[in-house]
């Protein structure tokens, strides 16, 4: 770990924690609003110090008579006075004069002290509508300039009562005394681990790297799926370092104004040069770095574009030897404008992946060590439950079993806690209050256990860890729970057959039973034409399509490539006609052999699901023990249907 002392090249007294590199403080704000609100209320009052009541004449002739005024000035066209005995609201009034030749003698009469007064009526309205706005734009000036940190205590909104501000970076910048994350605590990525360990080598010795005369990259571009520990990477290359770090986010430098992103980046860059050597991280780059001209609503006057323009331009004008080094991180490179990507730019793609089974275990390793769990618990039979799940998906788990264990009042984490958890994940949170019909929980048994029995009578298939009919989610009324007992980056066209033949066995379990089909397997059919689709769209597994690829993969368009919906298809009708029908017969030959297998094993079917009708909820054993038979002899070779094996290639 580096100390914590401050880098020389940083001016003297580090910066507050967390706090915006231009110094910014809003902390006084409050008060000088308040203290301005409080004068403007005491001038107010100090122009005019007493309410008044404003009474028609006739009242004021019936409280004389009344003998409840005490005191009368007469003005020029107004009588002002004073009640001798004052109500809850006022103790003075104010009315219209009037011609009365009897006014001296009936105040008189009452004993109520009168007198002439001259009118002041224009010194009174110089007061409140020429000092008094002075005095208000006086002391709204002050608060701006306060706030504009002209005299040291505000943000620095800039001069034009602080609209200049928008203009100045929002880059946070930490010292190593703020950042506590180091490469201890990022697990899983020991590719990704040993490619940064370049960086803090050259911020720690730049003679060594430069000695042969190269250099660092200037960008370096973190890119992998949402969850896999892209900015924890960042932040802990600044606890490694232990030099000033620069964080902002892409979606911080647009505006609404324009100019407002390019200055921004200038001010950021700016900053970053005075503190060098240091490390500036953007994460989510696509936000900023967006390709241009995809969009047709985009011009050369975007302000995103104008954003972008500036950013390649400061990337092209620092030289990397004065140790400044620019990070980046997306989950979306494929947007990214080809100009950012380009040697000189952010030239070296470092890849943060979904972690394998042994970099699970090492996540899982890190977050168990924060709660208290049984000690039979076994890190790989978690991590082997959990293929594909990034860093942030086993960090919920984790979260997620310990939430468990403390509602049902355990001491300890179990391996049931973590399954539980496993399940409301994937699954979503169970609905018990929601009731089914007699009906329709006989066709969702049937419908699960159809998946189950055609799973386990295919070889090589996923095995089937629980099958239940309790509805979880939005929509599911039934689930069968199906992991991967290890990684997988390649499938077969047999893996994928037998993958649309499982995803069929439900629909074909009611049709076998009920001779009629529900809504209950849409979600299925929509997964199985999509494998179907690529099957014979993208890895050439048609015979009569032949080994072409019809569509690309929508989710990668670098190096100009547009998804299709952009472009447009690149085949005819006849040829799309071709590929609907190959899809059809794919799913139909599936079914067919869904079908052929159910019927081998009616009984079983029939048996499992009243078992599960009457438990609601079957696990690997209870399928294990219900299961005696060698199912693989129901998928002998010879009972295929023929039309498969003659369909694909």
């Amino acid at each position: 770990m580096p100390s914590s002392s401050p880098s020389p090249s940083l001016p003297p007294g580090p910066p507050p924690k967390n706090k915006p590199a231009g110094g910014r403080n809003y902390d006084g704000l409050f008060f000088y609003v308040l203290l301005g609100f409080w004068l403007s209320v005491a001038f107010a009052n100090w122009a005019n110090p007493a309410r008044e009541e404003t009474i028609p004449y006739s009242s004021f002739i019936s409280f004389v008579q009344a003998g409840k005024i005490e005191k009368v000035a007469i003005q020029a066209d107004q009588i002002v006075g004073t009640f001798k005995v004052a109500d809850a609201k006022y103790s003075r009034f104010r009315t219209l004069r009037v011609e009365d030749p009897q006014l001296a003698s009936r105040l008189a009469g009452r004993q109520v002290t009168f007198e002439g007064v001259a009118d002041d009526s224009f010194f009174r309205n110089l007061l409140l509508w020429i000092v008094g706005p002075i005095f208000l734009f006086t002391v709204l000036s002050f608060l701006l300039s306060r706030f504009a940190g002209k005299d040291g205590f505000g943000s620095g909104l800039g001069p034009g009562f602080g609209l200049a501000s928008i203009e100045k970076s929002r880059a946070k910048i930490y010292l190593e005394s703020n950042v506590k994350t180091t490469f201890a605590d990022v697990a899983g990525v020991d590719e990704a681990k040993a490619e940064l360990q370049e960086v803090i080598g050259f911020l720690k010795e730049p003679a060594r790297y430069n000695r042969l005369g190269g250099h660092l990259p200037k960008g370096i571009l973190l890119v992998g799926p949402p969850g896999t520990g892209k900015t924890l990477l960042a932040r802990a290359i600044a606890g490694e370092a232990g030099v000033p770090f620069f964080s902002i986010s892409g979606s911080e430098f647009v505006e609404m104004f324009v100019g407002v992103g390019a200055a921004r980046v200038r001010d950021l860059f700016t900053d970053a040069q005075k503190n060098a050597p240091c490390i500036i991280f953007i994460d989510e780059l696509d936000a900023l770095g967006r390709a241009r001209g995809i969009s047709p609503m985009s011009g050369g006057h975007d302000e995103k574009e104008q954003t972008l323009n500036q950013l390649l331009v400061e990337m092209d004008g620092f030289d990397p030897r004065q140790g400044i080094i620019l990070l980046a991180a997306t989950n979306r490179p494929e947007v990214l404008d080809q100009a950012l990507l380009r040697a000189g730019r952010f030239d070296r793609h470092v890849l943060v992946d979904r972690p394998d089974k042994l970099g699970r275990q090492q996540i899982l390793q890190v977050h168990l060590g924060k709660v208290k769990c049984a000690a039979t618990l076994q890190v790989d039979e978690i991590a082997a439950l959990t293929p594909g799940f990034t860093g942030a998906d086993l960090a919920n788990l984790v979260n997620e079993a310990a939430l468990r264990a403390t509602r049902n009042g355990a001491d300890e984490l179990s391996l049931e806690d973590f399954v539980a958890a496993l399940e409301r994940i994937v699954g979503g949170l169970e609905k018990k209050n929601r009731l089914l019909n007699a009906v329709e929980r006989r066709s969702v048994a049937f419908h699960e256990m159809g998946h189950t029995l055609v799973s386990l009578s295919i070889p090589g298939s996923d095995p089937v860890q629980k099958v239940s009919i309790i509805p979880r989610g939005i929509g599911a009324l039934g689930y069968t729970m199906q992991r991967p007992i290890e990684d997988r980056f390649l499938m077969t066209r047999t893996e994928l057959e037998s993958k649309l033949t499982i995803l069929l066995g439900g629909r074909a379990a009611e049709l076998l039973v009920f001779a009629e089909t529900s809504t209950g397997a849409s979600d299925d059919l929509a997964k199985a034409t999509d494998i179907a689709r690529s099957m014979a769209t993208r890895y050439g597994m048609v015979k009569d399509l032949g080994p072409v690829a019809y569509e690309g993969d929508h989710r990668q368009y670098l190096d100009n490539q547009q998804p299709a919906s952009l472009e447009g298809r690149f085949f005819s009708e006849e040829t799309a006609r071709e590929i609907d029908c190959a899809v059809r017969d794919l799913i139909a030959c599936a079914l067919e052999r869904a079908l052929a297998i159910l019927k081998a094993q009616r009984a079983k079917l029939e048996q499992g699901a009243e078992l599960l009708l009457a438990r609601e909820t079957l696990t690997q054993d209870d399928l294990l023990a219900l299961m005696q038979e060698d199912f693989s002899a129901a998928e002998a070779p010879a009972q295929q249907p023929k039309k498969l094996a003659s369909f694909l290639t």
